[in-house]
């Protein structure tokens, strides 16, 4: 009898044992792939250069904000959310440098090839982001417009102030991709 009863609680802590170690197991693999949904997330950003009459569209990260602001770049102003990470219905996004105009731009992969942008005079291609091909919950289309006395092209998603940039010279609207209009509402999205 005394065999049995320490069999009854050696059997109650394994399976005490087996119940903990399986709740953390799950935990960890629950926050892990929390965190890499938050992570694969990056908010976008338009900067403009008053000196040069500029805007720039920069990935949460891309440059160190006090970097950005030690090349003359102010008014940061959030525009939409992306991906870090290619995915299924996402479209990579580059940035070029054209040095004669000083334009900053920001082209998806099948808007144009290398070999235009660089007989556009652009160089300098890095990969910024990756943007939706299609419109979803709780996304916005993204536009890219031309002025052409300062040679600029500028990011402007669907519910920005457009009356402001055709006053400004702005000209040639086209669309370009879909962003994720808040970042709050993303981990929403990404389980649909």
């Amino acid at each position: 009898m005394y065999f049995g009863c320490n069999f009854e609680k050696a059997l109650k802590i394994m399976k005490r044992t087996a119940i903990l170690i399986t709740t953390v197991l799950a935990s960890v693999l629950f926050a892990n792939k929390a965190l890499a949904q938050d992570d694969e997330l990056v908010r976008v950003f338009r900067w403009f250069n008053p000196e040069d009459h500029e805007y720039v569209t920069v990935a949460d990260g891309e440059f160190q904000e006090g970097q950005m602001r030690n090349w003359k770049w102010t008014d940061k102003t959030p525009i939409f959310t992306a991906y870090r990470t290619p995915g299924p219905g996402r479209v990579a996004v580059y940035g070029w440098f054209n040095p004669s105009s000083k334009d900053h731009a920001s082209i998806a992969e099948d808007e144009y090839t290398d070999d235009q942008m660089i007989k556009m005079g652009y160089t300098q291609k890095h990969l910024q982001f990756y943007a939706l091909t299609r419109r979803g919950p709780n996304t916005i289309a993204i536009y890219r417009w031309r002025v052409t006395k300062f040679k600029d092209w500028v990011t402007v998603p669907e519910n920005g102030d457009t009356d402001a940039y055709i006053r400004k010279g702005y000209q040639h609207k086209t669309f370009q991709y879909f962003g994720i209009a808040r970042n709050t509402d993303v981990s929403i999205y990404n389980q649909l």
